[in-house]
């Protein structure tokens, strides 16, 4: 059998990540004239250009880009095979902050728990729950966030994930609201504004794909960044709010004020997961965060 390098499959990753043979040298640790070496050898290799030039930058050919996830998959289960077998973790001497992108509405319900759950145990331990702006992987793939909690389908292809709980959404309205009188209808429900929450400012969503087939159509009169905020609108207002079931809790600041009452129309399920870079999948300190946030948020929603 011919000898096979498996050092290329790593430069493979990187030169189709950065698309760069000086930014692919930099993380590789070799010259710009060895990574050009190592490009023309895999290019030989594998019998394709990969990467080709477009003005002054390389995109990769339609064949590299059916790699480019295999690729990232086999060279992160590679590295994994080859790196120490992970110990335990002695949490009181653990001396580690731990970056969790996740959006506001997780924050508020799961946060304190969480924070309680992982210091209790790991004293030294700090935690960063950083915001979400958007689905985007680069922040999971350059390391500087370790979890980032939301809808499974990462742009990534390599992230692994773990399902949290499913979710679904429902309406929400002030607890003295009308529209809580009578049973729910789409009628009734499209005859009142609306506020929904949209970080990229849409104002249609599935429930409005649902009510068109109905010949229907809703008033939205404002859109606001998070689902907080959509339930603090709807309890000052007779807006009615769009935020998923998990939101909708009887405790906190909430409490008798806003009501939850089933959509008339049907919409998809949420399945929220936590998601994390394959490069920890060997780290025994991130594994047991993993382990913290799944069990925290597993007890937290028994309890509602």
């Amino acid at each position: 059998m011919k000898a096979i390098d498996l050092n290329l499959l790593v430069a493979l990753d990187v030169l189709l990540e950065e698309r760069s043979v000086t930014a692919a040298a930099k993380r590789l640790g070799l010259s710009p004239s060895a990574t050009s070496r190592t490009l023309s050898r895999l290019r030989s290799a594998i019998g394709d250009p990969l990467l080709v030039q477009a003005g002054r930058s390389l995109v990769p050919t339609p064949y590299a880009e059916q790699l480019a996830g295999r690729v990232r998959t086999l060279a992160q289960d590679a590295k994994a095979v080859l790196m120490p077998a992970p110990g335990d973790v002695e949490l009181d001497r653990l001396e580690r902050t731990f970056a969790i992108r996740a959006n506001e509405g997780f924050v508020a319900l799961f946060a304190p728990a969480i924070i309680a759950a992982v210091t209790d145990a790991a004293p030294r331990v700090r935690l960063h729950f950083a915001p979400k702006p958007d689905k985007d992987a680069a922040p999971l793939r350059a390391g500087t966030i370790d979890l980032e909690i939301g809808t499974a389908g990462a742009s990534a292809p390599e992230v692994r994930s773990h399902l949290l709980f499913r979710d679904r959404f429902v309406g929400a309205v002030r607890s003295e609201h009308p529209l809580l009188k009578e049973p729910v209808t789409p009628e009734r429900y499209i005859a009142y504004g609306h506020v929904v929450t949209s970080r990229r400012g849409a104002w249609r969503g599935p429930v409005d794909d649902a009510l068109l087939e109905l010949g229907l159509r809703r008033e939205i009169v404002a859109i606001v960044p998070s689902f907080p905020d959509a339930l603090n609108v709807a309890r000052h207002s007779d807006l009615v709010a769009l935020v998923p079931r998990s939101c909708v809790v009887d405790r906190g600041a909430l409490a008798g004020t806003v009501q939850g009452f089933d959509l008339p129309v049907p919409t998809p399920d949420l399945a929220i997961s936590a998601m994390w870079h394959p490069r920890f999948d060997a780290d025994a300190a991130h594994r047991w965060l993993r382990q913290q946030v799944m069990k925290t948020c597993r007890i937290e929603l028994q309890h509602r």
